[in-house]
C-alpha cells in the first residue's frame, strides 16, 4: 500500500507545480559555489602511472579513516576502456584531502552473466543510518574495446544503475542480481535505451531522491538519444524507485547538454552541480550550478559558475585542463560542504587523475 501512496505523490508532482515534494520555503539562495573553492594542496590528488583514475566519492568510516571509492582501469587498455575494463577501487586516508593510499578493489568482475559482471564505474558512496551504500554504473556484454576512437556499443547500451550495501566502507559489499534502476519498457521513454551515473540524497520530507542519466531510443542507434537526466524517489536507499517521466536539465540547443550531476539539500533547496556541455555556459566553464524547490523542477542558479577549466594549486601554480568532471561533495560532521572531489585530465588519452578541492565554510 505504501508504494501506491508513493506513486500518487510523484503523479501529483508531475501534474501540479505545487505538488507534495515542493519545499515550504522557496526563496532563492545566492549560493556562490565558486567562491567556496580554496587552493588545492599537493597531497589532495590521486594519480597513478599505471592506471587511469576517475571520479572519487568519499565517506568517513567508524574507524575514523576516510574512504575513497573511485574508478580505475589499466592505461595499457586505453582511455575508452572505462566502458570495458573499469573497476571500483577503494583507497584510505587519515585526512579528508589525502593523501589516499590504494587498499583493494571494492567491486570485482563477477562474470558476463551478471548485469554488472564485466564493468563497474562512476561510484557514489553514502552512509544512511548504520549502513553504507555504494551506488554505481554496471554493465556487461564483452571486453572488446571497439574500433579505435569508438565505443563498445553493446556495453554502453547495457549500462544500468546498481547499489551495493555494507556495514563498513571496508566491505564486503553485498551486490544484487538485478539493477536498482533499469531502462523503461516503453520504447518512447526518456530512459528506454540506457541508464547510468546515479546521484542520491535524502529528501527534506523523508525518503530519497535520485537523479540519473538517461538515454532514449529516439535518435539513430547505436547512440540513440537524446541524452538527458531523470528523477526518481524511494522510501528506502535500496528502492524500489518510482520514476518521474519527464527529463530534467534539458536544453533547447542540445540533445546532450550535460552529465555527472551531484545533488544535495541545504538552505531549504535542492542543489545540483552538473558537467556542462556548452549548453548552459561557455566551453571553458565545465561545472554549473542548478537549484530546485522540490528536486523535480530544476533551473539554473543565480550564480551558475562552479569552476573554470583549471586547478589553482596551493603553491600558486594554475593548471589548465582538458576536462574537469564527476563532481562529488563530502560534507563534514556538521553537515557543511568540506571537500569537492573532481576527475581531471590535461590530455584525456594518456592520463587522468582525481583532485580534492578544499571548501571554505560559509
Amino acid at each position: 500500500m505504501k508504494y501506491i501512496y508513493l506513486f500518487i505523490a510523484i503523479l501529483g508532482c508531475s501534474l501540479y507545480s505545487n505538488g507534495p515534494l515542493k519545499a515550504q520555503n522557496t526563496r532563492t539562495e545566492d549560493l556562490n559555489f565558486q567562491n567556496l573553492m580554496k587552493p588545492v594542496p599537493g597531497r589532495a590528488k590521486l594519480s597513478s602511472e599505471d592506471y587511469f583514475i576517475w571520479g572519487g566519492s568519499m565517506v568517513k568510516g567508524e574507524d575514523g579513516k576516510y574512504h575513497l571509492l573511485y574508478s580505475r582501469w589499466e592505461k595499457t587498455q586505453g582511455f575508452r576502456a572505462w566502458l570495458t575494463h573499469s573497476k571500483i577501487a577503494h583507497a584510505v586516508a587519515d585526512d579528508p584531502l589525502g593523501p589516499y593510499q590504494f587498499k583493494d578493489i571494492a567491486l570485482e568482475d563477477r562474470g558476463a552473466e551478471y548485469w554488472d559482471g564485466l564493468n563497474t564505474h562512476n561510484p557514489i558512496v553514502k552512509k544512511f543510518g548504520d549502513k553504507y551504500y555504494l551506488y554505481y554504473m554496471g554493465t556487461t556484454g564483452s571486453e572488446e574495446k571497439g574500433e579505435e576512437g569508438d565505443f563498445n556499443w553493446l556495453n554502453r547500451n547495457n549500462q544500468r544503475i546498481g547499489v551495493a550495501v555494507a556495514n563498513s566502507p571496508n566491505g564486503p559489499w553485498k551486490r544484487f542480481d538485478k539493477p536498482l534502476i533499469d531502462v523503461s519498457k516503453d520504447s518512447m521513454a526518456a530512459d528506454a535505451l540506457m541508464v547510468n551515473t546515479p546521484s542520491i540524497t535524502e529528501r527534506h520530507d523523508g525518503g530519497y531522491l535520485m537523479i540519473y542519466k538517461a538515454v532514449a531510443k529516439k535518435g539513430k542507434l547505436p547512440f540513440g538519444g537524446p541524452v538527458f537526466h531523470m528523477a526518481a524517489i524511494s522510501e528506502s536507499p535500496t528502492g524500489p524507485f518510482v520514476k518521474y517521466k519527464d527529463p530534467i536539465f534539458t536544453s533547447e540547443t542540445s540533445d546532450f547538454p550535460g552529465e555527472d550531476p551531484f545533488i544535495w539539500y541545504s538552505n531549504e533547496r535542492y542543489w545540483a552541480i552538473l558537467n556542462n556541455h556548452e549548453a548552459f555556459a561557455e566551453e571553458d566553464i565545465p561545472l554549473v550550478l542548478f537549484q530546485s524547490g522540490n528536486g523535480i523542477d530544476w533551473k539554473l542558479a543565480k550564480n551558475i559558475i562552479v569552476s573554470k577549466l583549471q586547478i589553482e594549486w596551493e603553491n600558486g601554480k594554475v593548471q589548465e585542463l582538458h576536462s574537469l568532471e564527476r563532481p562529488q561533495i563530502w560534507f563534514d560532521e556538521n553537515g557543511e560542504p568540506s571537500v569537492l572531489f573532481l576527475a581531471a585530465t590535461e590530455d584525456r588519452e594518456t592520463h587522468s587523475f582525481n583532485v580534492h578541492v578544499p571548501l571554505k565554510k560559509e
